[in-house]
């Protein structure tokens, strides 16, 4: 069995893929911004599964970097069977408040990484190998004040649902769209911000990895995950866009993040 590449792997998301992944005894690279980070999990792994659990730091905005973690896993040998790209900024502000270099670089984590690396694991694929996406329910419309992050996100859905199309019967491709993953205290407080539906619709790391990888081995085009977020996927659909806009502007510029 190859092995699964998880982007993102130290966050609170990505470690409870890695984990759920380590359970069941799959053999795993990981890749984060963080090499100590890295290390420090991979050991955990190693001790507590017995799996292999190779790591390697980049920052998947720059494209050096990635053709030297390609450089890596391909001195190695290895060939995969899984992609989990979890990574992902999720900056919240105005758009007239980014740098040049913030906007750049949340753009190329969010999508063209992804992008990237899907076309990595599928030339060095074994079998009939996964890959999952993480999206956003933030995708399902434009969304004032969290602009980039929501663009981002669109692109990196519809590329991935045509892309399963184009590898029907060779890979397994699914996006998965998630609410609010308390993970961090920011993201902790942003959830409390947006009132009754941002605490429901939000879902811890774990469930969300587990319900994820049961999806992608369904090879569903897209999962929409938690009860409240397909309740609220469906309204999305029916309410006019002025109206979803004058909404979703009022609630979220009231608070801002910087996620980096």
């Amino acid at each position: 069995m190859g092995y699964t590449l998880v982007t993102g792997a130290c966050g609170g998301l990505g470690g409870a893929f890695v984990r759920l992944l380590a359970a069941r005894g799959e053999d795993l690279l990981l890749t984060g911004t963080s090499g100590e980070r890295l290390s420090s999990l991979a050991a955990e792994l190693r001790g507590q599964y017995g799996v292999e659990a190779l790591t390697f730091a980049c920052d998947l905005s720059e494209s050096r970097q990635r053709e030297a973690l390609f450089s890596f896993a391909d001195e190695r040998g290895i060939a995969f069977s899984r992609l989990v790209y979890v990574a992902g900024i999720d900056t919240q502000k105005a758009a007239e408040k980014y740098s040049e270099e913030k906007l750049v670089r949340q753009a190329r984590v969010n999508f063209e990484g992804a992008v990237s690396l899907s076309r990595y694991v599928l030339e060095r694929r074994e079998g009939v190998c996964e890959l999952l996406a993480v999206g956003s329910m933030s995708a399902v419309s434009p969304m004032p004040y969290f602009a980039l992050y929501s663009a981002s996100k669109k692109a990196l859905e519809q590329f991935w649902i045509a892309l399963r199309t184009e590898w029907r019967g060779r890979a397994k491709v699914t996006v998965v769209l998630p609410g609010g993953i308390p993970t961090r205290e920011d993201i902790r407080r942003n959830i409390a911000s947006h009132g009754w539906f941002g605490r429901v619709s939000a879902l811890p790391p774990e469930k969300v990895a587990r319900k994820a990888l049961r999806a992608v081995r369904k090879n569903r085009r897209r999962a929409v995950i938690g009860f409240w977020n397909q309740v609220l996927y469906a309204l999305m659909h029916l309410v006019p866009l002025s109206l979803k806009l004058r909404v979703i502007a009022n609630i979220w510029r009231r608070t801002e993040k910087e996620a980096y």
